[in-house]
Order: structure tokens, then C-alpha cells, then sequence
């Protein structure tokens, strides 16, 4: 069975704040660096509350693992998102600004739902972080450079 995924909202804030702080702990074994580290994370309470509301961030749940949040499932991954507008001779957009998961399946299918929902609502391009991570897990999908810290996928034949 694969992952359910729906829209993320901001009742999903503190589950999404649990997930990346358990993913923090097993990184990082000092408390006071893992909270330093969490004042600039793409995760912080501020950056969910922006980008929750917009209704273009989803979140992946397991629904074979019992989860004490949700009837749905564990969570074992999101991604935040918004819509760009006229972004490099493009009308529409898709900004992934940030991609969490917990295993590689996860993983490839939050990058394949964010490349699908683009496809399918006609925008021309998704935009990923830059990461090896990423990188891995969109590129049969073409990716080309944007910037340092983006790369972006056709979602058009042109």
C-alpha cells in the first residue's frame, strides 16, 4: 500500500514541528545546538505559518503505522510550497521551498506529487532546493540549474 497524502494546514504545525524535532535529535546530540540550529530552520514556527495557509504544501502519511495525531497515519514526510508568478519568462510556478521525509520512498513520492499537482493545475516549472538529496530523486525528471540553491523541472514539452 503507498502513502496517503493531502493537503497540509496548520493543525498539522506542531505534528510537523515533532517530526523535525525527532529527525533533529538523532543528528545532533546537544540540546542547546539543536535549538540554535531550529531558529533558522525552513520548519520554524513563522515559515509553517506562512506557508500551511496557502494550501499548495502537502503532508505523506503511512497508513499501515498508527500515529497518535491522526486516524490517517504517521506522518513520514511534507513539503512547504507556494505558486510564483512570472518567474523567469514564466507564467506560473511552483516553489518548493522545502522537502522533509523520513525514508527514500517517501522521499520520491512527495518530489513526484509536487511535479504532478504542477502538471496537472498547468504550471510550467517546479522548483527544488538544491540538494544531492533532491537531486537524486528528480533526475529522470530533467532537472536544470536555477541558482545555488534551486533547480527547476519542466513540466511543459516546451
Amino acid at each position: 500500500m503507498g502513502l496517503f497524502f493531502r493537503i497540509a494546514t496548520l493543525e498539522d504545525l506542531n505534528e510537523i514541528q515533532e517530526f523535525e524535532k525527532k529527525k533533529q535529535e538523532e543528528s545532533i546530540s546537544d540540546p542547546v545546538e539543536r535549538d540554535i540550529q531550529s531558529w533558522n530552520a525552513k520548519w520554524r514556527k513563522e515559515s509553517l505559518e506562512h506557508y500551511l495557509p496557502t494550501g499548495w504544501s502537502f503532508i505523506a502519511r503511512d497508513p499501515l503505522i498508527k500515529s497518535q495525531h491522526s486516524e490517517e497515519g504517521q506522518l513520514v514526510g511534507y513539503f512547504l510550497a507556494q505558486p510564483m508568478l512570472f518567474v523567469d519568462g514564466q507564467t506560473q510556478s511552483l516553489w518548493v521551498e522545502y522537502v522533509a521525509f523520513s525514508s527514500l520512498q517517501s522521499r520520491d513520492e512527495i518530489c513526484e506529487l509536487a511535479y504532478r499537482l504542477s502538471r496537472e493545475k498547468h504550471f510550467q516549472r517546479v522548483y527544488f532546493p538544491n540538494s544531492s538529496v533532491i537531486q537524486n530523486s528528480i533526475g529522470h525528471m530533467r532537472p536544470q540549474a536555477f541558482s545555488q540553491a534551486a533547480v527547476f523541472v519542466k513540466t511543459t514539452k516546451a
